[in-house]
């Protein structure tokens, strides 16, 4: 940024996210000085369908990655800069108001344990674009202190809502996980949340989710594919840990339903979204019990906190544990994310560290990001 020229409000942050829903750019303006934090502005940009499948298509080895990963990264950039204008003009702001943006990118592959993180992203295209100096690649340094890179909003959850002990922030994305309130702060990925759900019902009912979970009301959890996919390893690894479509791909639902096909035991679409439903439900439930016995009330954030029937199911497996969301505790459901990478930059031009080691695994704390100056 320009030294003669500092923003006049030095403590309005813009953060950005898309996760591995893959459904939408989440962007918040925040006034990150005040207590609690204040949100000015909030606004979410849907991608375009065929943003969303070359995402998708990306997550596996395919021609031309190179060039398409670059072309989807400025793609992107420009969804990105569209929901930026839409904050500032919420908000009645400019950039020269806004002290720095943070913006996670696209992940198209995480594979901490082979050394390496792929988040899809053109940083310095939005910088350019939206004249914000921007903070990006916020998983990179903490991989190469050998940890997970993930989940990376724990910190920000214990600045947000405090570590009195006895509570936890579950966020319900494409991927589920749980943040311990508590000092020190831990966290973890505790498997699928809406990811699985959202590709089966893309795949069946040509929608990007099912409706309040309508859908999978409409089912019944099959115990015995249930139980065939909670066997799966990745469940019974101790915190730290991290995952994402590297393993919990539509592949990886076909080869379990191939199990009980080759039986001459198929089932209806509407069971399995039922059962990855149930799926979602238990390991969460699992983890909690597994890892975290003393949590008394689970803060739900993120799109899944939106879903009724997950919801209502969730509620009665946790139970005696309390499901509330964030939006109790003054934070919307689905702002969260986006606050979080606001903060992340804000902590980077701080040299706050927020990769934990606690958290990711790492040998020590590290500072998140990379700046690209306005």
């Amino acid at each position: 940024m320009n030294p003669q020229s500092p923003p006049k409000n030095p403590s309005y942050c813009i953060g950005l996210m898309s996760g591995t829903s893959t459904d939408a750019v989440d962007g918040v303006l925040a006034d990150l000085a005040a207590h609690p934090i204040r949100l000015l502005a909030q606004a979410s940009l849907p991608l375009p369908l065929p943003l969303r499948d070359e995402f998708l298509a990306l997550n596996a080895p395919g021609p031309n990655e190179l060039h398409r990963s670059a072309m989807a990264a400025n793609a992107l950039a420009d969804c990105q800069a569209a929901v930026v204008q839409s904050l500032l003009a919420q908000a009645g702001l400019s950039a020269q108001d806004i002290l720095v943006l943070g913006t996670h990118g696209q992940t198209v592959r995480h594979a901490p344990d082979a050394g390496y993180t792929v988040q899809i992203n053109a940083p310095a295209r939005l910088a350019e674009r939206c004249g914000i100096a921007t903070v990006a690649d916020f998983r990179s340094r903490d991989v190469a202190a050998g940890g997970q890179g993930a989940p990376l909003v724990p910190a920000f959850h214990a600045a947000c809502f405090g570590t009195r002990g006895g509570r936890a922030v579950l966020n319900l994305g494409g991927i589920a996980n749980l943040t311990l309130l508590e000092s020190p702060v831990r966290g973890f990925d505790t498997g699928p949340a809406n990811m699985l759900m959202d590709a089966w019902a893309q795949t069946h009912l040509g929608q990007p989710f099912d409706q309040d979970g309508q859908w999978a009301a409409s089912g019944c959890c099959q115990p015995a594919l249930l139980a065939s996919m909670l066997a799966e390893p990745w469940f019974a690894r101790l915190p730290p840990k991290s995952t994402g479509r590297d393993l919990f791909s539509l592949g990886w639902l076909h080869a379990h339903l191939e199990k009980f096909t080759h039986q001459g035991t198929p089932f209806a679409p509407a069971d399995v979204q039922a059962t990855l439903l149930e799926l979602s439900v238990r390991s969460i439930a699992d983890a909690l019990q597994r890892h975290a016995h003393h949590v008394q009330t689970v803060l739900a954030c993120g799109g899944g906190a939106l879903n009724q029937a997950f919801m209502a199911r969730l509620g009665r497996a946790l139970a005696p544990v309390a499901l509330r969301t964030t939006a109790d505790e003054g934070v919307p459901v689905q702002a969260v994310e986006a606050l979080a990478f606001a903060w992340l930059a804000h902590a980077w031009l701080q040299g706050r560290a927020a990769c934990l080691p606690e958290v990711t695994g790492a040998r020590h704390a590290t500072i998140a990001g990379c700046l690209y100056p306005a």
